[in-house]
């Protein structure tokens, strides 16, 4: 079992900045990969960013650029850095641990809210 919990959410004005954490506990053998989705009011949940246990990342196409995903092995935490938000960035955003051998776990969200 991994329990995830996320953190760092809050409102901010558009062209501003957030940095979200993830919190990973328990098995971590079995994670292979950690990634950050988002949910928009009456939208589906969508990839925003993800890292690999390699270092390797990859971005949804809306926040390149913008966003930085990065990881701290030693606290096993993953950072979602957010820069020149929009208020289409405002979400509730979610972190998931992805394991090799069966379905990953989900954190319970933080909300972001950009807007003026």
């Amino acid at each position: 079992q991994v329990q995830v919990v996320e953190s760092g959410g809050g409102l901010v004005q558009p062209g501003g900045s957030l940095r979200l954490s993830c919190a990973a506990s328990g098995a971590m053998n079995s994670i292979i990969r950690m990634a950050w989705y988002r949910q928009a009011p009456g939208k589906q949940r969508e990839l925003v960013a993800k890292i690999d246990n390699g270092g390797t990342t990859n971005y949804a196409d809306s926040v390149k650029g913008r966003f930085t995903i990065s990881r701290d092995n030693v606290k096993n935490t993953v950072y979602l850095q957010m820069n020149s938000l929009r208020p289409e960035d405002t979400a509730v955003y979610y972190c998931y641990a992805d394991r090799w051998n069966g379905p990953g776990y989900w954190g319970q969200g933080t909300q972001v809210t950009v807007s003026s």
